[in-house]
């Protein structure tokens, strides 16, 4: 439990933008990382330390997102809903790599859903296609498929802004 409890505190940052990957909206993600890690802390003793945990909370996360998913269609009768308004990224950089980084996250969060999520797991975090396929339950066809059209469709949109920009 303790190895957990400190493990979780330097994931957070990491755990946050997966977290937004899934929801694609900031209030939420936070949402998300904290009913994920309640969850993590209660099944304490179902985390392997031979494991690792980056993986294991990022399936348990995803695991968490479905269900709230599912949930959100019985309440309300919708999923997940269009949060490209509320993008936002803290940078300590400049205003134009502030931009930069936002028209980014804007069109990540515009890409089909799990795309981004494939992506953001793949180029970000550094995991292998085989711990990504894993952490989404999906094959890992699937995932190497989805990075190729998400880094495809990401690479066409920024060119697109680009253009618009001169």
């Amino acid at each position: 439990m303790n190895a957990l409890k400190t493990g979780l505190v330097p994931l957070l940052p990491r755990l946050r933008r997966f977290a937004w990957s899934l929801t694609r909206d900031w209030p939420d993600a936070d949402d998300l990382v904290q009913t994920s890690c309640t969850r993590a802390l209660d099944k304490a003793t179902q985390w392997d330390s031979s494991t690792k945990l980056d993986a294991w909370m990022f399936r348990l996360m995803r695991n968490v997102w479905v269900d709230e998913t599912r949930k959100r269609k019985v309440r309300i009768g919708q999923g997940v809903e269009d949060a490209t308004d509320s993008a936002e990224l803290l940078t300590g950089a400049d205003s134009e790599t502030k931009a930069y980084a936002n028209q980014v996250l804007t069109q990540i969060a515009a890409l089909p859903e799990g795309f981004g999520t494939v992506l953001l797991l793949v180029a970000v975090e550094g995991h292998s296609y085989a711990e990504t396929a894993e952490i989404m339950d999906i094959p890992i066809g699937t995932v190497m498929s989805r990075l190729s059209s998400a880094r495809q469709k990401l690479r066409s949109a920024l060119a697109d802004q680009k253009e618009v920009r001169r």
